[in-house]
């Protein structure tokens, strides 16, 4: 849990995974508490995987601000999640939390059908989990660590996306979040950085696959 203690801090001061916000040295800007939305989302429901902190906590509450009803999937990060759910709440909109591995391709399935249930329906999928495990030579990534990012980073912008789909709408949107570093690499970041660059492939071939019925994908790529 989140709740300003080091228990979840290495003696080297590395945040152990997964990492929670109230573990940060200087805490995140993701509360967009100078966001003013205009309405450009109202009415939209929206699943945001990662959704709890960070980059997904962002994007949660600047579509809330804009007037969605917005669920967000996360790991085990309760507090950091409740916590966003408070600051779409705060704007007005219908917060939904969805804890569970998204590794798991079932929780993938089942995140987009509580979703559905409990929004009333699907307009908007952000695929933005992610894990990283940053290691100095190529010979440390081990097969597991291998497979659990490949199978968080890209495999379930895969699943959830598949199972969005009979939900979305003609006309939608999909936003994958990239990466820098799935375009220029990063010698730390191997497998991570592969994965980012399979997101960029993704997002290319989902929006010619969906252009016919309007769907619209997209790809952020920070750094």
């Amino acid at each position: 849990m989140a709740d300003g203690s080091d228990d979840n801090v290495t003696p080297d001061g590395v945040i152990a995974y997964p990492g929670h916000t109230a573990d940060m040295a200087e805490p995140p800007m993701d509360e967009m508490h100078g966001y003013v939305g205009t309405g450009l989302l109202a009415g939209k429901r929206a699943l945001i995987t990662g959704g709890d902190s960070g980059i997904g906590r962002a994007v949660a509450v600047a579509f809330a601000k804009e007037g969605a009803d917005v669920a967000i999937a996360y790991l085990s990060e309760a507090a950091d999640a409740a916590h966003t759910v408070s600051l779409i709440e705060a704007a007005g909109q219908k917060g939904v939390p969805l804890e569970g591995d998204l590794a798991d391709p079932g929780h993938c399935r089942e995140v987009v059908e509580r979703t559905v249930e409990q929004l009333g329906g699907l307009d908007i999928v952000v695929n933005n989990a992610a894990f990283q495990a940053p290691v100095d030579d190529f010979t440390e990534i081990s097969d597991e660590q291998w497979r659990h990012t490949f199978a968080v980073n890209i495999d379930s912008f895969f699943h959830v996306t598949k199972a969005a789909l009979k939900h979305l709408p003609d006309g939608s949107a999909i936003i994958n979040t990239g990466s820098i570093n799935g375009l220029r690499g990063n010698k730390t970041l191997m497998d991570y950085s592969a994965t980012k660059g399979a997101v960029t492939a993704l997002t290319y071939s989902l929006a010619q696959s969906l252009a016919p019925r309007n769907i619209r994908v997209n790809c952020v790529a920070p750094g």
